[in-house]
């Protein structure tokens, strides 16, 4: 007669099938690391994150086949997961993504939905990679952070005519007094029709008087 321990402990499983849902979910990681890989930024590129993908999948395929559609089993992996801290700041939104997706790849090859796991990874990182490569969403190359310092009195500032000469659409983004009288710290963003005339642009604020320590970056968040 089985005691509710081995009704717990059983695994209904075969060896076989579970191989096979780990090997999905590895071929799964892999797909999801080599699309990390084409997709990531390369400040924020981790090799450690990559290699994480691939037994991410495998991870949580193993979990799943674990719990199968035992409650008690599933409530024990809880509490005994729940003393795990992870204290790794995560510095891309698109790195807990690829956290999601590599958890959803495991649990659809951990259930046996092998085609499912498959062809979701594939279509997903498809997409990813299209979205990468149209740079969607990403700022136009012609935007730049316009940064200098000024001495500010009354009447118009004195870079002005060289914003209207130059027909760039300025936004201050931040205003700082560095403590000397009038003169302050400005950032603005500014977008120009040709992001040739940036070195223009740079050499005629410097030529204003009052204006000195002219910086431009290229705003590509």
């Amino acid at each position: 007669m089985n005691t509710g321990f081995d009704t717990i402990f059983a695994v209904s499983l075969e060896p076989g099938q579970m191989v096979a849902n780990l090997l999905v979910a590895l071929a799964c990681g892999m797909i999801i690391s080599l699309s990390y890989r084409l997709t990531a930024d390369s400040l924020n590129y981790s090799p450690t994150f990559v290699r994480a993908n691939v037994v991410l999948s495998m991870i949580t395929a193993l979990v799943i086949m674990v719990i199968g559609n035992n409650l008690a089993r599933a409530f024990g992996l809880v509490g005994a997961m729940s003393i795990i801290r992870f204290r790794t700041a995560v510095k891309d939104v698109q790195d807990i993504v690829y956290i999601f997706f590599s958890l959803a790849a495991g649990m659809a090859a951990g259930v046996g939905l092998k085609g499912m796991a498959l062809v979701g990874t594939v279509l997903i990182s498809v997409i990813l990679i299209l979205l990468q490569r149209v740079r969607y969403a990403h700022p136009s190359k012609n935007q730049f952070i316009l940064q200098f310092q000024c001495t500010l009195s009354e009447g118009d500032p004195p870079y002005l005519p060289v914003f209207k000469q130059w027909g760039t659409a300025p936004r201050l983004a931040n205003m700082r007094s560095l403590g000397a009288g009038d003169l302050f710290e400005l950032t603005f963003y500014v977008e120009l029709k040709d992001k040739n005339q940036r070195t223009e642009l740079v050499r005629d604020l410097n030529r204003v008087s009052g204006v000195n320590n002219v910086r431009l970056y290229l705003d590509d968040a």
